[in-house]
């Protein structure tokens, strides 16, 4: 189904097969229904897609987030930009609340690639107009795409549920020295909490993936509430370091916020023993099945934010504006 503007602009929203509650949540919160697909996979697993309707001159959302498997999900995602494309889309924005390979951003050693760049240029050949994710691992991947780049933020949502949640003294902590802007935002839209802002020095293994070793906490959280930030929790072996430090250090209480849950193994059982009082998400990404049950576990829905940015978008106002500039990095 399909919305109009007066002139017969079209909207039409799509949902790949990663995350369609969001889809749908985004859909309803539109006024609209998802367009129809069709989609299935060859016996050898090759993804077929067909969409269902006319998209000749319209305007054609593809929301989807590059989950486990991360590969199938981004390649149904380039084969529905492409089938768009063929039958004649007047623009097509992929929606990616969580962008695929966004770590590998830079060369640390010789002869790695830089994969985040190359599933841009992946975005770009499939014939993709415009694309919008949310809390990329690094702002830098928006220059890598020659095509207009909306970098949507979460922030808005975890700082209106901090509200409700802190009463005393607070410490915004990055997990590291990279995201001690991100944590300084927060800070800043938490003064009145006597907010204030620490960082994890810590040192990552060159020649081994997801192992840190936490080293030291730079700044004050004795007797105060610590929260940890950060743009996603793969194994969790980040902020579980963390917050063993921070705990040691005398914070009164520790909660992570992280926009992507990825929660790989062994995540579900770390957080569990960790002590941390509670882990705070948005549903970018679907919640794996042994982190379903975490008691600790809030999910908070990013479907509001990603509506308003297709709407801006169909309407060719301002994303910026819906974030008053929160959104640059």
């Amino acid at each position: 189904m399909s919305a109009e503007l007066p002139g017969r602009k079209r909207l039409i929203v799509f949902s790949g097969s990663a995350n369609e509650p969001l889809a749908e949540e985004v859909a309803k919160l539109l006024d609209v229904e998802l367009g129809g697909v069709e989609r299935s996979v060859f016996a050898n697993g090759e993804i077929y897609i067909r969409f269902n309707e006319s998209v000749r001159g319209a305007d054609c959302f593809v929301i989807q987030s590059h989950s486990y498997p991360v590969n199938f999900h981004l390649m149904e995602q380039l084969i529905m930009v492409d089938a768009l494309k063929r039958a004649s889309a007047k623009r097509i924005t992929a929606i990616v609340p969580f962008f695929g390979y966004a770590r590998q951003d830079k060369k640390g050693r010789p002869r790695e690639p830089i994969s985040a760049r190359l599933v841009g240029d992946l975005f770009v050949k499939a014939g993709v107009d415009r694309i919008a994710s949310v809390d990329l691992h690094t702002g830098q991947i928006q220059g890598f795409i020659d095509k207009p780049f909306d970098h949507v933020t979460a922030l808005p949502v975890f700082v209106d549920y901090l509200e409700n949640k802190l009463t005393g003294p607070t410490t915004i902590v990055s997990p590291d020295t990279g995201r001690v802007k991100l944590a300084s935002k927060y800070a800043r839209h938490l003064e009145h909490l006597d907010t204030e802002v620490a960082f994890v020095h810590k040192r990552r293994a060159a020649d081994a993936r997801n192992q840190v070793a936490a080293l030291q906490v730079v700044g004050d959280v004795e007797g105060r509430d610590a929260v940890i930030v950060d743009d996603m929790i793969d194994t969790a072996g980040t902020v579980v370091a963390a917050a063993e430090l921070l705990r040691a250090g005398g914070a009164t209480s520790v909660r992570v916020l992280a926009t992507h849950g990825v929660l790989s193994d062994p995540a579900a059982d770390r957080l569990k023993n960790a002590p941390i009082e509670e882990v705070v998400i948005t549903n970018t990404l679907p919640v794996p099945e042994p982190a379903s049950d975490l008691d600790k576990l809030t999910v908070l829905s990013i479907g509001p934010i990603l509506a308003g940015v297709v709407e801006a978008i169909f309407a060719d106002s301002s994303v910026s504006e819906i974030f008053k500039g929160e959104n640059v990095w």
